[in-house]
């Protein structure tokens, strides 16, 4: 994006930072998840008393790396796809498919934040058991995810229009 607009590269580098901080917090609930099933084998089998609680904490903390991971996957462009049709295409039909996918994704993360918002309204009231916090704090991490691959896909679409007016190639993340 050597000719990009002053603006795109800014908007790319706080993208960049959101990205990186979705992936240490993701990083973070990894550790924190093998930490507490060390606590949880230690338990068993040293102490002969098991932490019920380690199995709730690892469901909610697999739906946020999950979720988290799946969301930089989008922005770094790292995301699992299949991308051989497009790439036997010309530059020009590969250029359009990539701006529709971008838009399909950009739909689907939109949808994806609207259901998952009716879900966190939804469970407030019921606790997670063991835990004690609100059943929401799981659907919370599926409605990130959703704003997110919304963000990314979305200003990934406009910056792809913004380089074809300007007549400019759009080099997009994690392919060159």
């Amino acid at each position: 994006m050597e000719h990009a607009p002053l603006w795109m590269k800014h908007t790319e580098r706080a993208l960049d930072g959101l990205s990186f901080l979705c992936m240490l917090a993701a990083s973070i609930a990894i550790v924190v998840l093998i930490a507490t099933f060390g606590w949880l084998v230690f338990g068993r089998y040293v102490l002969n008393v098991t932490p019920t609680w380690v199995e709730q904490l690892a469901l909610l903390l697999i739906c946020y790396v999950t979720y988290l991971g799946a969301a930089v996957g989008i922005h770094e462009n790292t995301h699992l796809g299949v991308t051989l049709f497009r790439d036997m295409m010309g530059w020009r039909v590969s250029h359009f498919l990539k701006l529709v996918i971008d838009i399909v994704l950009a739909g689907f993360g939109l949808i994806m934040l609207i259901a998952s918002i009716e879900l966190v309204k939804f469970g407030w009231s019921t606790m997670l058991p063991m835990l004690n916090v609100p059943e929401s704090f799981r659907s919370l991490s599926a409605a990130m995810c959703g704003g997110l691959v919304f963000l990314f896909a979305g200003l990934r679409a406009v910056f792809r229009i913004a380089c074809l007016l300007r007549g400019i190639p759009y080099h997009e993340k994690g392919l060159f």
